[in-house]
């Protein structure tokens, strides 16, 4: 059975569903691939009503979405109201992306002579994968979940969904599907194309299913990497978009560090506990100049932490590997405690992962914690992501160490370089070039932690950040994932896809390269 617990009790509140066996999941999977041709079918217009519809019916049912999401995950109403705005805006972002069109890269060439010989008619545009298979995440359960980026982009590209929910928010996921369906249908759209699957071995046979055509997964490296090796070897692969996450680095440049110490300070210990430090752009290593402008940051930064209250961990799971974890960090040889939070209420065991008797101190809680760590100690566990609300400072003596420490790390999701011009730019030039090789996204003076739903964000790295680095689970570049090219060659006109046909009409006109020229539409 699936149970719903409240997060700051560790209690059982309700049995939400039965794990979905093979039968069911079969007919579900079977459902959404009839469903796949009647939603690409709708065309650009209509799917883009359908998602707005959706935004609407969630906005309609905000307060029973909030209130179920905050007993299941204790992330607190205004968080959860924001996460639901960004949700909402998401889904109406979508279709504004489809509307455009552009992202159909369609292209046509006509037929005619070429230095080769004759070249026959060729129309080429991007066209739906099929079902999608989509894995919540357990620190966003709207955003990142079953109404979440994934789900959007997917439903904008044309593919029906089928949603493995998440087992720290079953009951929000169960009504955020009901939500969505309402929404579908009051947008006249009466398919199944969002599906609900519950339990971990219904999640792996969804992977594995002929119908599903790729997948997408926030979460854990372990669980990705199981999943992702599952969809590698099915018969015929298909396509696994994990965001795993990885260990977010900072680099505070030495006039930055002098000009602006306590302020960077300030604005790093928020970003690294932000909801108890479970993002996955997390900062999660920061790396500071020796020297008295260092220690000054340094020291700012241990107050900030001091100044920080325990709280609220989503999962007993995730409490228990964030207490793990940490104690392997403080174990490390070369590592000591700068500082550590508040720790929680009478009766819990703060950090530990494990839930207290009852009362305000129930549930699951983690401890922020600042730890500094030698340079040669940067590697093993060092140089891992710690999923909570931990980071670890390390100093760097000049710009040469600087490049030895960067080179050092893994891939991640997202490198920070706080830098002053013109005083830090060779430096700032050189960790620059260095982190864009590794990560997806390099943030200027400022905090990784906040992800804008945007035509140019990219969110994605190479592994283990993500299993796919050339795509992104955010932004408008997120329907990329769900197509496929088709070209079409010596096409009669009434047999094309409206899109490519030499006259489209307003409803199907979009930008097209014609004969290698962008044509507006």
């Amino acid at each position: 059975m699936i149970s719903s617990l409240d997060a700051r009790t560790g209690s059982v509140v309700a049995t939400v569903a039965e794990e979905t066996s093979e039968d069911e999941l079969d007919a579900l999977c079977r459902s959404a691939a009839e469903a796949a041709p009647e939603l690409e079918a709708l065309g650009r217009r209509r799917r883009a009503t359908m998602l707005s519809g959706m935004a609407a019916t969630l906005e309609a049912r905000r307060a029973e979405v909030v209130q179920a999401a905050d007993r299941e995950t204790a992330l607190g109403e205004a968080r959860l109201n924001g996460e639901l705005t960004r949700t909402c805006f998401q889904l109406r972002f979508m279709a504004d992306v489809i509307t455009d069109g552009a992202y159909l890269e369609a292209t046509i060439d006509h037929a005619g002579d070429t230095p080769m010989g004759p070249r026959p008619d060729l129309r080429r545009m991007l066209r739906p994968l099929g079902p999608v298979a989509v894995f919540g995440a357990s620190n966003f359960p709207l955003a990142f979940s079953v109404p979440g980026g994934d789900t959007a982009s997917a439903l904008a590209a044309g593919c029906p969904v089928l949603v493995k929910a998440h087992p720290a928010h079953p009951a929000t996921s169960l009504l955020c599907a009901r939500t969505l369906a309402e929404g579908a249908k009051a947008a006249g759209v009466d398919l199944p194309v969002v599906s609900l699957v519950f339990g971990d071995a219904a999640g792996a046979r969804l992977v594995e299913h002929p119908a599903v055509k790729a997948v997408g997964f926030t979460g854990s490296l372990a669980g990705g990497r199981y999943l992702f090796d599952l969809a590698s070897r099915r018969p015929s692969p298909i396509p696994f978009y994990g965001e795993l996450g990885a260990l977010n680095a900072v680099v505070v440049a030495p006039a930055a560090a002098k000009k602006r110490g306590r302020e960077i300070a300030d604005g790093l210990a928020a970003s690294a506990t932000l909801g108890v430090g479970q993002f996955c752009t997390k900062p999660g290593l920061v790396l500071v100049p020796a020297g008295s402008s260092g220690d000054s940051l340094r020291d700012a930064l241990a107050g900030a932490v001091r100044a920080l209250p325990a709280g609220h961990m989503l999962t007993e799971r995730i409490a228990n590997s964030y207490a793990t974890g940490s104690a392997a960090l403080r174990g490390l040889s070369g590592v000591q405690v700068l500082a550590e939070g508040a720790t929680a209420g009478a009766g819990t065991q703060a950090g530990a992962g494990t839930p207290a008797s009852d009362g305000e101190g129930g549930g699951w809680w983690g401890v922020p914690l600042l730890l500094e760590a030698d340079a040669g100690a940067m590697d093993g566990p060092l140089g891992e992501e710690c999923f909570g609300p931990v980071l670890v400072v390390v100093r760097y003596r000049d710009a040469a160490q600087l490049s030895q420490l960067l080179e050092r790390l893994a891939p991640a999701l997202t490198a920070t370089l706080h830098a002053d011009l013109p005083e830090d730019e060779a430096l700032a030039r050189t960790v620059v070039d260095t982190t864009s090789e590794k990560v997806g996204r390099v943030i200027w003076d400022g905090y990784p932690t906040g992800v804008a739903v945007s035509w140019a964000m990219h969110h994605g790295g190479p592994y283990p950040a993500t299993t796919n680095a050339l795509h992104t689970s955010v932004g408008a570049a997120a329907v990329r994932r769900w197509l496929r090219p088709v070209c079409y060659q010596n096409f009669p006109e009434t047999m094309l896809p409206p899109e490519l046909r030499e006259g489209p009409g307003p409803e199907h006109s979009v930008v097209r390269r014609v004969d290698g020229a962008l044509v507006a539409p």
